[in-house]
């Protein structure tokens, strides 16, 4: 990292942002088709530069694609985050936050939130170390909260979050419960499941958030 006051070098600079301009014109490709829509040579047509150019700063699709699963992984994190940042009187209203950022980012970002559940194609390796750490944040950030839900506690850390995978704890058990929940509810939600059948999708949220939180209540 530069030193304090300085810059990076312009090559540093200009790398970052081509790699940007690359996952910009990749996630409107996304957004677009889908996964399996994304393409280096495509997208290298569109910023004006040759493919074989493009691939001096992501060396194949899969990385370009484990880069927007990572980053979709950090912003889901961090909008969970920031939403238990806030003040909350207690466990219940802390759930209910949880639930709602996760909910909000996924309906506000479907096409990156399914890129976290899909393989966008045959033969993607999801389960990648890097991806792993990943989602093992969102992990971390549940555990947090039910490790002291009063108070909102600290987000675990990765190597937190595999030990108490490994000791199979009660808080895991019931991190693992909450997150397939929401990701059910929002799974269905996004893919039209609820519109499709005329169900008031605020309402069974509603419903589903108190099932939550009073297993949650139980637990405690």
């Amino acid at each position: 990292m530069p030193a304090a006051g300085t810059r990076k070098p312009m090559r540093e600079r200009f790398r970052e942002q081509v790699r940007e301009e690359v996952k910009s014109a990749a996630l409107d490709q996304l957004a677009a088709g889908g996964a399996q829509a994304i393409s280096i040579n495509a997208i290298a047509k569109q910023l004006g530069v040759s493919g074989p150019a493009l691939y001096r700063y992501f060396s194949s699709r899969d990385e370009l694609l484990n880069v927007l699963v990572i980053d979709a992984y950090n912003d889901l994190r961090e909008a969970m985050a920031q939403a238990l940042g806030t003040d909350a009187p207690d466990a219940e209203a802390r759930i209910r936050l949880l639930a709602a950022a996760y909910r909000g980012w996924a309906r506000e970002e479907p096409h990156r939130y399914e890129l976290l559940f899909k393989a966008p194609f045959p033969g993607y390796d999801a389960h990648a170390k890097p991806l792993a750490d990943a989602a093992r944040g969102l992990m971390g950030v549940v555990l947090g909260v039910l490790h002291d839900p009063d108070t909102g506690g600290k987000p675990y850390d990765n190597e937190e979050v595999l030990d108490a995978r490994r000791a199979n704890t009660e808080n895991h058990q019931l991190a693992v419960a909450l997150w397939s929940r929401l990701h059910g509810f929002v799974s269905l939600e996004i893919g039209g499941g609820f519109t499709a059948m005329g169900l008031d999708a605020d309402a069974l949220f509603e419903t589903e958030v108190q099932v939550l939180t009073d297993r949650v209540r139980r637990a405690g």
